[in-house]
């Protein structure tokens, strides 16, 4: 990676190459059965971190749906890919690891571009992990074996098969590696899939099936993207589809639970991973250094864009004053800028929408709110001072509402009760950081949290086998390991009887 990173300049603003330039001067399209697809409309994709305009997308309707889904159905029912052996699929999703690793310097440029995310988060972050994620899922799924009961003549074996065609809705915030996390499974089982991007960031899954798909010998029809948006179009008509075997979809609760209703017809088999409002309990026996460090981490990554981050941090009340100064140290040290200069920490926020969303939070934050970092937006382009605040009530609008941008509140707590009463107080259940020195009460707090992920004196730390998904309206389901490749397959049992006769 060390080599690869040489060809972006650390401490200046990186310039879009001329190859760059002339693709995404050209439309991006559709890729349906082997084949780009133009649309009779297009929208437009921006950069957040300046509001220019990237490139021109294909809008997808029920037409471009309806022929991805015809598509993916015709290949599976031919059989081309999954028929082919799990070793032969497997390889291939090796081989589009390698590639995305090879194409890491423009695949990290795209991303920033479109997301408004610092390249660095992007070159050492999404994009290699994006690269893990297909080849996590080519050595895990190898080593997924079936079972078999020999009962004296009879003998009952059980194996995995593929679905059929796969709706994947992935989400603007990892649009990259969203996709590889959802992708990998899916085709490692069999399935063959249309992919929505979302409207705001589709250019990496461009990327993908114009100069890497091609190059691992995936038959046509197996992958197929339709860009375009959800409500009354591409996205809508894709998860209503009768043809639609299962939906792996990323994004906000609302959203989600409109896919819920598309699906019913179905019904159709849902995994939903949604809305959060994580938090962090910080005890007094905790090392603060290192807590206040990763709850800025938590709370400021990806401009606090991530469904992980933790919004919210609940400190015991005798080092309050001390954590929360660290924890606002630590936000003023934050570098905000340009996305696409190396040096950058925080980048912009993803659109103006989502923005002024922002903005009005901020404007909240009146008496007795107390500011210690931060609570400023600037411009041009859509960023905001990573903000730390305290002194808001638990049930004020930036307690309680799922704001995704880089504003944490801060709260004191008397007791380790009160603590888990305030945390469990959302209808959001996804991820809670705790910190402290004593086991056992990292362990009895782990167990009254209701939320999908604990993390104790750490955050993020992921290992790809574990089962990953919320509670309450954070989700619907798991993913991970075997947890994916369980909602990308059947499970099928055949019982044979012998003779026991000698031939």
């Amino acid at each position: 990676m060390e080599n690869l990173r040489k060809k972006i300049p650390s401490g200046q603003d990186v310039a879009i190459p001329p190859f760059m330039r002339d693709w995404l001067a050209a439309p991006k399209l559709h890729f349906i059965d082997g084949h780009f697809v133009a649309s009779e409309s297009t929208f437009e994709t921006i950069h957040p971190g300046d509001g220019s305009v990237l490139a021109t997308i294909g809008r997808g309707g029920k037409k471009e749906v309806d022929a991805a889904v015809a598509a993916a159905k015709a290949s599976f029912e031919r059989g081309e890919w999954r028929c082919r052996s799990l070793e032969e699929r497997c390889a291939a999703l090796e081989k589009l690891s390698t590639l995305i690793l090879e194409h890491l310097p423009a695949l990290a440029l795209l991303e920033s571009l479109d997301t408004g995310k610092p390249l660095r988060e992007s070159f050492e972050g999404d994009i290699p992990r994006a690269a893990r994620n297909f080849k996590f899922f080519a050595e895990f799924a190898r080593q997924e074996g079936s079972s078999c009961y020999p009962q004296g003549n009879v003998f009952h074996y059980s194996q995995r098969e593929a679905l059929g065609v796969v709706a994947l809705i992935t989400p603007w915030n990892l649009p990259l590696y969203l996709e590889s996390w959802k992708l990998a499974p899916a085709l490692a089982m069999g399935n063959s899939v249309v992919l929505k991007p979302s409207e705001w960031t589709p250019l990496t899954a461009a990327y993908l099936v114009e100069f890497l798909l091609p190059r691992v010998g995936i038959p046509n029809g197996v992958v197929n993207l339709v860009h375009g948006f959800g409500d009354g179009e591409a996205g809508e008509f894709l998860v209503s589809h009768p043809d639609v075997s299962a939906i792996s979809f990323t994004g906000e609760t609302r959203t989600g639970r409109a896919i819920m209703r598309s699906a019913a017809v179905g019904p159709t088999r849902l995994s939903f991973e949604m809305g959060g409002k994580g938090a962090s309990v910080v005890f007094a026996d905790a090392d603060l250094e290192k807590a206040a460090e990763l709850c800025a981490r938590a709370a400021f990554r990806n401009q606090g864009q991530i469904c992980l981050a933790s919004p919210r941090v609940f400190v015991e009340s005798s080092c309050f004053e001390a954590f929360t100064e660290k924890l606002a140290a630590r936000a003023r040290a934050i570098k905000l800028g340009n996305p696409l200069n190396y040096q950058t920490e925080m980048g912009a926020l993803i659109g103006s929408a989502h923005f002024e969303k922002v903005k009005s939070y901020l404007s909240l934050l009146n008496t007795p709110a107390r500011v210690w970092a931060g609570g400023k937006t600037r411009s041009p382009g859509y960023f905001v001072e990573p903000t730390v605040v305290s002194g808001l009530p638990l049930d004020h609008a930036v307690s309680c509402e799922e704001i995704f941008g880089p504003l944490v509140s801060v709260y004191p707590f008397q007791s380790e009760g009160e603590a888990i009463e305030a945390v469990n107080a959302t209808p959001y259940g996804l991820s809670a950081s705790i910190w402290t020195r004593d086991g056992d009460r990292a362990h009895r707090v782990s167990n009254a949290l209701r939320c999908g992920l604990v993390w104790v004196n750490t955050w993020f730390l992921r290992d790809l086998r574990v089962p990953f998904g919320g509670q309450k309206r954070s989700g619907l389901g798991r993913e991970g390991g075997a947890f994916s490749l369980d909602f990308y397959s059947e499970w099928k049992s055949v019982s044979i009887q012998f003779s026991g006769e000698e031939g």
